[in-house]
C-alpha cells in the first residue's frame, strides 16, 4: 500500500466540522487553478484562433508564395510563360495550386463619386473558395482567359462608397503612356474580407479583360500564385530534420501544436530550385516571394501575440501557484498534531511530505477539471454562437475567431499540473521542522 497516498486521500474526503479554516483555503485555492487554466485556455484559443483566421484570409486574396518577372519591381513587366512552367511548378512537394493573374490600375467613375482600384484578372483556373465565403451580396461570376463579358467582383467598402449593388453597371478608366481607355463592367457580386488593404482597392474580373487593358498576350501575366498545403506530417517534419532545418524537439513541439513551422520558406527554397537560372519565355529571370514578405507588417503583429500570450500563461501559472502554495501551508499548519503523531510512529519526514504534496495534487486535479469545463465551454460557446464582437476596422474580424486545440489544451494542463506541484515541495518540507513532542500541545 502507498501509505502517503492513502493518507493523503483521507485528509482530502475528511469533511468533519473540525477543520473549518483548510476548507475555504482549499475551495480558494481550487478556483485559483481553475480560473487560471480557463483564462490560459481561453487566451491560447483566442489567439490561435486570430492567427489562421488572418492568415487565412490574406492567403486566401492572395497566395502562399507569388512569382514575378525581376523587372516587374521596376517597370511592371509581364511575366511571359506557358503551362510547362505550371506543371512543373505544381509537382513540387506542398503546393497544391499554381493560377495565373493579371493586375491592372484603373479609376471605377458613377456620376456622383469615383474611386481608384486595382482590377485583378483571373480565370478559369482561379480558386474561388475564400472569396464564395466572403460574398455579401450577388454572385460569383465564371472568370474566362479567353473573353470577356466585362464582369466586376467589388468589395463592400467599394459598393458603399459608389452606391452599387449586384447588377449595376459602372464604367471604369485606366491611364495609359498615351491614352485612356474606358470600359463598361457589370457588377455581380459584392465581397466583404474586413482587410482594409483588399476591400479598399481590389476588384476581380476576367483575366482577358485585364490582359487587353494592359495591351499584353494571352501568355502574359502579372504572375503566378501557388497554393501550398500547410498542414504538417510526421513525412515532412522528417524531410525537415534530415535537412537540418529543425532540431527533434523544434519537431516535436511543433507537431504538436500544429503552429506554423517552415512551410514557406521550405517550398519557397524548392521553387528558387526549379526557377533558378531559367528565364521565362521573353528571356527575363523570375523571382518568388512569399505571403510574409509581402505583407511583413501583418505577420510581425500576429507573432506580437505569442508574446502577450506567454505573459498571460506565466501569470495565471504563478496565480495558481500562490494560491496552491497558501492552501498548503494552511493544511500543514492544522495538521500540525497529525504531523506529530506520524512522527512518534515512526513515519519519515519525506514520506509525510509525499502526503501533503499528493494531497496538493488532488486539489490542483479537481481544479483542472473545473478548469476545463469553463474554459472548453466558453470557447466552444464563442465558436457556435459568436457573442463577442470586435471592430473590424481594428482586427479584420467582426467577432472574436476561437479555435480549440485538444493538444494545445492537454499541454497546458500538464504544464500547470506540474509547475503547482513543483511549486509544492518547498513547503511541503515545512512538516521536517515539526517535533513530535511540541506537536501535541498545538491546537
Amino acid at each position: 500500500m502507498n501509505f502517503p497516498l492513502f493518507i493523503a486521500r483521507k485528509i482530502y474526503s475528511d469533511k468533519g466540522d473540525r477543520h473549518k479554516v483548510s476548507r475555504p483555503a482549499i475551495r480558494i485555492a481550487t478556483i485559483g487553478v481553475a480560473v487560471g487554466l480557463a483564462v490560459m485556455i481561453v487566451t491560447v484559443s483566442v489567439v490561435m484562433g486570430f492567427k489562421h483566421t488572418i492568415s487565412n484570409k490574406v492567403t486566401g486574396f492572395g497566395s502562399h508564395i507569388t512569382l514575378q518577372n525581376v523587372e516587374a519591381i521596376y517597370n511592371g513587366s509581364p511575366l511571359c510563360t506557358d503551362s510547362t512552367l505550371i506543371n512543373q511548378l505544381e509537382g513540387i512537394d506542398r503546393v497544391n495550386h499554381a493560377q495565373r493573374y493579371t493586375l491592372a490600375q484603373g479609376i471605377l467613375k458613377t456620376d456622383d463619386d469615383f474611386m481608384g482600384v486595382i482590377l485583378k484578372g483571373v480565370g478559369q483556373d482561379y480558386d474561388t473558395t475564400f472569396i464564395k465565403e466572403c460574398l455579401v451580396e450577388g454572385q460569383l461570376p465564371q472568370f474566362c482567359d479567353s473573353a470577356t463579358t466585362y464582369p466586376l467582383l467589388v468589395s463592400k467598402t467599394m459598393a458603399d462608397k459608389l452606391r452599387l449593388h449586384a447588377g449595376d453597371r459602372i464604367f471604369a478608366y485606366f491611364i495609359g503612356q498615351d491614352d485612356v481607355k474606358a470600359r463598361r463592367f457589370t457588377v455581380t457580386g459584392i465581397y466583404l474580407t474586413n482587410m482594409k488593404r483588399f476591400d479598399d482597392l481590389m476588384c476581380l474580373t476576367d483575366i482577358y479583360a485585364t490582359q487587353k487593358i494592359n495591351g499584353w498576350q494571352s501568355n502574359q501575366f502579372t504572375g503566378l500564385e501557388l497554393l501550398l498545403n500547410t498542414n504538417t506530417d510526421m513525412a515532412f517534419l522528417r524531410r525537415l530534420i534530415d535537412e537540418g532545418y529543425l532540431t527533434r524537439p523544434a519537431a516535436l513541439y511543433a507537431n504538436v501544436l500544429s503552429q506554423e513551422i517552415p512551410v514557406l520558406d521550405i517550398t519557397k527554397r524548392d521553387v528558387l530550385n526549379v526557377v533558378k537560372n531559367k528565364t521565362d519565355l521573353d528571356g527575363n529571370y523570375i523571382t518568388p516571394q512569399t505571403i510574409v514578405e509581402a505583407y511583413p507588417q501583418i505577420f510581425s503583429w500576429l507573432q506580437l501575440l505569442d508574446i502577450n500570450v506567454i505573459i498571460i500563461l506565466a501569470l495565471m501559472i504563478a496565480v495558481a501557484g500562490f494560491t496552491m502554495i497558501s492552501g498548503l501551508l494552511i493544511i500543514i499548519l492544522e495538521r500540525t498534531q497529525m504531523i506529530g503523531i506520524l512522527k512518534a510512529l515512526g513515519a519519515h519526514n519525506i514520506a509525510i511530505a509525499k502526503t501533503f504534496l499528493w494531497f496538493g495534487t488532488f486539489v490542483i486535479g479537481r481544479g483542472l477539471l473545473w478548469g476545463n469545463i469553463i474554459g472548453i465551454g466558453i470557447v466552444l460557446l464563442q465558436q457556435y454562437t459568436g457573442i463577442i464582437t470586435l471592430d473590424p476596422q481594428t482586427y479584420y474580424v467582426s467577432q472574436a475567431p476561437v479555435e480549440l486545440s485538444i493538444p494545445l489544451v492537454v499541454l497546458v494542463n500538464l504544464c500547470t499540473l506540474v509547475t503547482c506541484v513543483a511549486v509544492l515541495i518547498v513547503p511541503s518540507m515545512l512538516v521536517m521542522f515539526i517535533h513530535p513532542a511540541r506537536s501535541m500541545h498545538y491546537e
